[in-house]
């Protein structure tokens, strides 16, 4: 059986066939400084088998009204993120970890290297003027590269660093797919579960999450594609059509990993959202004007 293939929980409970409630899995839709939000709840194993994604809380902020360029919107994205970073951190000021996961050299999976770019690095600082920097939380980051850049593994290079410095949390921040090309760049999911690099392209690599680092890991995703086969059966599905299976897996886009025309842009402003709202979202005494003096 043909199955269209999301990193977003949202998209995956959408996309379930069982007859009834799914199965162990809670889905409330609120908003947040504005913006419509969809926290998706895995309570247990059956639910985690039936959505295909581990026990955890999920959550799906739609920042598309960044996209339209509606005022405030940005500072507001930013803020609404920090939001639902704040209550997956460690309650103390314990020193974090910002990975930013993906290929720099190619735009769609840049997301996770230019957001660690704009996240207020701050580990080196506290020791080298406490005066000034001495009430912040401790912060490194990260942008590990891929398997063919680099020949190791980004999970190995994490677990190294991590198991050197001892953070008492991870942020991993990475490109994801989509089903929905309006979602593309338009959304960032949250969760608390960790994440698989290359797992957005069907690459999955070396697991980020509680069982591989030993400390907690939360997830920032983007989806910058679609999967060309998963396109194909949508925009059939919409026409009234369907083809079998096999069939698509033939089609001529079914190998093709889709993403907008204005990827460059989009990339840059998901980015500076991200790296922005994991800067406030640990260092909480800061506003946004003071934030950009200092990673700017």
């Amino acid at each position: 059986m043909f199955k269209r293939r999301t990193d977003l929980a949202l998209e995956a409970r959408e996309l379930w066939s069982g007859a009834g409630e799914l199965p162990g899995v809670e889905c409330r839709e609120t908003q947040t400084e504005g913006f419509p939000l969809t926290t998706v709840q895995v309570l247990s194993p059956e639910g985690a088998q039936a959505l295909g994604k581990p026990e955890g809380i999920y959550h799906t902020l739609d920042l598309s009204a960044l996209g339209r360029r509606e005022e405030g919107a940005f500072p507001r994205g930013i803020q609404a993120l920090a939001a639902l970073l704040s209550p997956l951190l460690p309650p103390d000021k314990g020193e974090v970890l910002v990975v930013g996961l993906g290929n720099r050299a190619i735009t769609p999976d840049a997301v996770g290297p230019k957001a660690a770019d704009r996240t207020l690095v701050t580990r080196h600082l506290i020791g080298m003027a406490p005066e000034h920097f001495g009430d912040f939380r401790p912060v490194a980051a990260l942008a590990a590269g891929v398997l063919g850049t680099t020949g190791v593994e980004s999970g190995e290079i994490v677990k190294a660093l991590a198991d050197k410095i001892h953070p008492r949390a991870v942020i991993a921040i990475d490109a994801l797919a989509a089903r929905r090309v309006e979602r593309l760049c338009a959304t960032v999911q949250v969760c608390d579960v960790g994440i698989a690099p290359g797992s957005g392209v069907g690459n999955h690599r070396f697991a980020l999450n509680r069982e591989s680092l030993g400390v907690p890991v939360i997830a920032v995703g983007v989806p910058t594609v679609v999967d060309g086969a998963t396109l194909c059966a949508d925009l059939l599905e919409e026409a009234g059509g369907e083809l079998a299976p096999q069939t698509l897996s033939q089609l001529p886009g079914a190998s093709l990993m889709v993403t907008p025309r204005d990827i460059d842009q989009r990339v840059e402003d998901m980015a500076k959202v991200i790296g922005y709202g994991v800067s406030l979202a640990l260092q909480p005494e800061l506003d946004l004007e003071g934030l950009e003096l200092l990673v700017e």
